[in-house]
């Protein structure tokens, strides 16, 4: 099944080449994918670093040439992720939720199996009372560049390789001394979050408030450090 055959395969009803989260969630949510930080992801279950490689090129060969500027596939010996965005859009769009389509017929069809429940994504957040002036400090630190287009994130910064964390700055209206200025966003698929919010608490955690749910809950450590667990939700 190559990528040139996609326009014939999908059956996606979406409101415009950039659809909404919700319209995204649902386009590709029974095929194994998963929207998780203005990316779809799904996890190919694969039994050693060669399967993983061979499961790749089958994604590789199934998207064709329409694979390039949106696919990425990270390789490991029990699992191959993919990811798909468009790079000129920076978000997902139309085309993207057709791959994922194309690609999920093509890997069970293989043999494979997605699991859609083992993806996350990172992204550390700068509180801070002047972002101007603070952000061009961490994306000279950390070799960043601009996110290439509107996602959840907010003046967001990217790895070009794609490898670190998303950094983001959360504007402060006063100093806030007491609290720490840096935390981590942990962005899961949102049928996952409340298991990970669980396991968090039995581990000792706190809910520090969760007003904002489903689009994040805020979450403490017993010293006070907080994290927040996210979803694509509440965000259209």
């Amino acid at each position: 099944m190559r990528g040139g055959d996609i326009a014939t395969l999908s059956t996606v009803t979406v409101s415009s080449d950039r659809p909404t989260r919700q319209e995204i969630s649902d386009a590709v949510g029974e095929d194994g994918w998963r929207l998780v930080l203005g990316a779809i992801y799904a996890d190919v279950e694969v039994a050693s670093l060669a399967q993983g490689a061979q499961a790749a090129a089958l994604a590789a060969d199934a998207a064709g040439d329409l694979g390039d500027g949106h696919l990425s596939i990270d390789i490991r010996a029990d699992r191959a992720v993919l990811r798909l965005q468009s790079a000129a859009a920076g978000a997902v769009t139309g085309a993207d939720i057709r791959l994922a389509k194309t690609l999920a017929a093509a890997l069970t069809a293989g043999g494979r199996r997605l699991r859609p429940g083992t993806v996350q994504a990172m992204e550390i957040a700068i509180d801070a009372l002047d972002i101007a002036a603070v952000r061009p400090f961490w994306k000279a630190l950390t070799g960043y560049v601009d996110e290439s287009g509107p996602s959840d994130l907010s003046d967001g910064l990217v790895d070009p390789l794609g490898r670190g964390p998303a950094i983001w700055f959360q504007q402060m209206d006063a100093p806030r001394p007491q609290r720490n200025r840096i935390h981590l966003d942990v962005d899961v698929p949102h049928d996952t979050a409340a298991g990970r919010i669980g396991a968090a608490l039995a581990a000792g955690g706190r809910l520090l408030s969760d007003s904002a749910a489903p689009a994040f809950w805020v979450l403490a450590d017993p010293e006070g450090n907080e994290a927040c667990i996210c979803t694509w939700q509440a965000r259209d």
